[in-house]
Parts: C-alpha cells; structure tokens; sequence
C-alpha cells in the first residue's frame, strides 16, 4: 500500500462528473467503466469506486439519467482487474443489512479479498421518493443512527454466526450469512458533518471529506483522524479533486473555459431540487451560476508540473490520507496522468517517507 493512495471515482452515471453539453459524456456502460478500471489499474492506482444512483437530474444532458447498479458493476470488474481494490456503494436505507452483508461477501470472494464498501444513507429525498422508500420524519440524526445499527449488524453478519437485533429500522433474528468473508472488506463513508464524523471515526476504514477551503478541509481531516485515534482505530481520509490536464496550463485552461460554456442549467436545477431545495431557488441559483458549476468538484487545470505540484500541496496541506480522481476524458485523460503526473506523486511519497 503506497503511503498516500489514489483512486478514481468511475462513470457510472452518464456524463460523469461534467454537467455540460460542451464536455466529453462517458455514457452509463459497462465497457466504459472497464476501460476506466483497466487504465486505472495499469497506471498504478490504488482504488476504483462507483457510487449508487437512483435518479438523474434532467436537463439537456440528461445528466445522470442512465446509471448502472453499483454492487453488479463492481463484482464485473472484480473479474476484469487483479490488483486494484474495487469500492462499490449501497444505500443502508435501500438494502436489508442482511442483504448487504452477502453481497459485500460475494464481492470479496469475487476479488479475492479487495472489495470495499461505501455506505450511504439517503440524504436526498428526490432519489427515493420515487420507489416510496423516504421517511421525512427521520431527521439527519436520526438517518445516522439508523447507519450505524445497520453497519453494526453487517459487521457482526460478517463475523457471528448467527446475530438478532431490534432495531426501529429493521429487525434480524437468529439471522446467518454463510460464508464470513476474508479479510473484512474495506469501510468508506462520506460527510462532513458532526453526525458524519462521528460515524467515520467509529466505523469507517476511509472517509471522504467535502470542504468550502483547505483550511476547513485541514480541519475535518485533522478531527476524524483524532476521533478514530481515541477509539483505538485507523480513519484515513481522502477528497474528490477533477483533474484537466495538457501540455501547458493555457491549453487545459482552455478546456476549462469551453466545457463551462455549455453548462447545464436545467441539470442544475435538477440537482439543487433533489437536494431538497425549492424549484426557485435552484432556478435562481442555477441561473446565476459560473461557468465553473458544470464542473461537480473541485478541479485542477494545468501541465504536468502543475496539476502535480497541486495535488503535493492540497495533500500535504490538508493532512489527506489520499484523493479521488475524476478525469474529464477517462481514457486520453488518465493515460496522460499516468505516465506524467502519477510517477512524480509516487516518488514525492517514496522521498517522504524514507
């Protein structure tokens, strides 16, 4: 395991991570996310995760209209790759955690040990109301609570051999899940608030952290680390950055400037709305909004030298543990990263560490 780990976040939705008519558009397929894992893999990254999604958000683009389900994706790519650790997500709020429990199972063994589970838990209602699986009563306190009795139960599915919980979200009794996978698979968990980090501190292998400055990602970073310290526990932490990269920092600028013409406001608004916020803010927001919005992360743009001396900074910076890479252009994109950009991060490690 390198001493600071990069992976990348795969198309899974149509679009990726680019709400533009003017940005390159992975469709949701499977041939476009093995391609993705197979460059992943043989640049020398460390990870590859997809999301779960339920719901896209309209538009012009039809910006994540069309997606693939998660768990499957992953276990397909767990036989296409050999090295790479394979990260797939489920909602706790969708899946029965004696479900989850054999699923994760299935893709370990499938991946002879390197599968990883992202845990969600329904924050939008926009994405469940639909398949009537949304309470509004559940408060945000309440929707980590019910995570973490169902990370509980599928931890102890993992490991007893039989469990039995009463929960008011779900109930087990003499409840088995043959074969306990081996190792356990990896933990990750995303949020940044108080209820978040306490789950990430508690539970969580790895935790993905969203910040509006380094100085506050520097911060949540520094708390997770600690709170998983006082519970005897290792947390490590990572953040999403979008990576434009070319020859010098004028072309990949260039890139920049003409993805943001064609960003889609109509998505926009979507995506604001199943968030929870009303139709005319969205509107109003989406309306007014940069260019820069169709990017969903934060991004760099520039030559190699750049985009790595930016990612040595933000890493080093912000006490991150690692990054979530989302190129753009997947193919052309992470090739070019990999034999430029990769290389001079892993020797900056390799000099760090000795």
């Amino acid at each position: 395991m390198s001493a600071k780990e990069y992976g990348i976040f795969l198309p899974i939705g149509n679009g990726g991570w680019m709400l533009s008519t003017t940005a390159p558009h992975p469709e949701a397929s499977y041939a476009w996310n093995k391609r993705a894992a197979l460059h992943a893999e043989g640049i020398g990254l460390d990870f590859v995760m997809s999301m779960a999604k339920w719901r896209g958000f309209g538009g012009t683009t039809d910006h994540w209209g069309r997606s693939l389900e998660s768990v499957t994706m992953m276990a397909a790519l767990a036989e296409a790759t050999s090295r790479i650790r394979i990260w797939a997500t489920l909602h706790a709020n969708v899946h029965n955690p004696a479900v989850a429990a054999k699923m994760l199972t299935t893709l370990q063994d499938v991946s002879a040990g390197r599968a990883g589970l992202n845990i969600v838990n329904g924050s939008y209602p926009g994405e469940f109301q639909q398949f009537g699986d949304w309470d509004p009563d559940l408060s945000h306190e309440d929707r980590y609570r019910m995570t973490e009795l169902w990370t509980e139960a599928v931890c102890r599915l993992w490991s007893e051999p039989s469990v039995t919980m009463h929960t008011p979200y779900f109930d087990l009794v003499d409840c088995q899940s043959r074969p306990h996978p081996a190792p356990r698979p990896t933990l990750i968990s995303a949020g940044k608030s108080e209820d978040a980090r306490r789950f990430q501190a508690r539970y969580a292998d790895g935790a993905f952290l969203a910040a509006e400055s380094l100085e506050e990602m520097r911060a949540l970073s520094a708390d997770v680390h600690s709170r998983a310290k006082a519970h005897g526990r290792v947390c490590r932490t990572y953040s999403m950055l979008t990576v434009v990269q070319d020859e010098t920092d004028a072309l990949a600028a260039a890139k920049v400037k003409a993805w943001g013409k064609g960003v889609d406001r109509e998505a926009l608004t979507g995506m604001r709305t199943a968030w929870g916020v009303s139709e005319n803010q969205a509107r109003a927001w989406a309306e007014g909004a940069a260019g820069e919005a169709a990017f969903q992360t934060a991004y760099v743009a520039g030559s190699a030298a750049t985009v790595t001396e930016h990612i040595e900074y933000i890493v080093r910076e912000a006490d991150l543990d690692g990054l979530m890479l989302i190129f753009p252009e997947y193919d052309a994109d992470m090739l070019l990263f990999g034999e430029t950009v990769l290389p001079a991060l892993r020797a900056h490690d390799a000099a760090a560490a000795s």
